[in-house]
């Protein structure tokens, strides 16, 4: 009797702990990011990711999104770091300063799970809140123009508040940095010179003719970069493929025109040389995770 006894207290011991191990096991089980909250995101961004954006129908989609945003985080489906993110990108398109604070609240809760996040989202989000209270930005990440042929002017700003060090830190431009963004957002854009008619090859010349130090045009790593989308955008991917190659020979050291290049190499069906593209960026850049994952689903 006695060793029954015993088997039984044994068994119901080693059945407690594999339970407690089959407890731990699920409870260490890495959480997915939520693939809704995913494509909430790119819908956000590919509304305005177009010429000519009609807001009276892009409004009508943000407050849609906050909704459902609402029902996620009431829902508990909200749980990653990147789900903080994207539900926070939401509410950083809203108009008003409820909107914005909900985007500051979130964005602090990405970081908390995962402080190597990037943090310009929050800076934007904060400075975005403040304006809308009428109290002065302290990043400087937000710009604004009070009519359609006013120029460009950073928003009202206290720039005692943060220091430039913070500002690094959260990927912001520093005030320096500011200014010369904010003289580059008042240059006459690359895609009006397709307006006017000029070929690819011709936008190319001028843009290799352009006085450096003050030119016409936005001929800036991102300027260019944006052009070359904007040629995406028309099916005109040959054409995009010349000024994303322009801006690798320009701009050697930058990660995002290898990146640019290597997804427009991709989309031509040339994966090989895409590849190679990638790989630049992500050498120039390790933390260029985009390019990371391209390189890991071509192998």
């Amino acid at each position: 009797m006695k060793n029954i006894l015993l088997i039984i207290v044994i068994f119901g011991f080693v059945s407690c702990q594999q339970k407690k191990e089959y407890t731990k096991t699920i409870s260490e089980k890495p959480l997915i990011d939520n693939i809704e909250l995913i494509e909430i995101y790119k819908n956000d961004q590919a509304d305005r990711n177009v010429d000519n954006i009609d807001w009276s129908i892009v409004s009508k989609r943000d407050s849609l999104r906050e909704v459902r945003i609402y029902q996620l985080l009431d829902s508990n489906k909200v749980k990653t770091s990147k789900d903080y993110h994207n539900a926070a990108m939401i509410f950083q398109h809203g108009g008003d300063s409820v909107a914005y604070g909900m985007a500051v609240k979130l964005m602090r809760k990405s970081i908390e799970l995962d402080s190597s996040a990037s943090k310009w989202l929050l800076a934007a989000a904060i400075d975005r809140y403040l304006l809308s209270k009428d109290e002065p930005q302290i990043y400087g990440t937000q710009y604004q123009k009070y009519g359609k042929d006013e120029p460009w002017q950073i928003g009202k700003m206290d720039t005692t508040k943060i220091s430039d060090a913070e500002r690094i830190e959260y990927g912001v431009e520093t005030l320096a940095e500011q200014k010369v963004k904010v003289k580059r957002m008042n240059q006459k854009k690359l895609s009006e010179l397709l307006d006017l008619g000029k070929s690819t090859d011709e936008i190319i010349k001028i843009i290799k003719s352009e006085n450096k130090n003050d030119p016409e045009y936005d001929i800036s790593e991102n300027g260019i970069n944006s052009f070359g989308y904007n040629l995406m955008r028309q099916d005109k991917n040959e054409e995009a493929l010349k000024i994303f190659k322009l801006n690798t020979e320009l701009y050697r050291n930058g990660f995002n025109t290898w990146d640019s290049l290597g997804e427009c190499l991709l989309v031509l069906g040339k994966k090989e040389e895409g590849i190679i593209a990638y790989k630049k960026s992500l050498e120039l850049n390790p933390e260029n995770k985009n390019a990371e994952t391209i390189i890991a689903e071509n192998k």
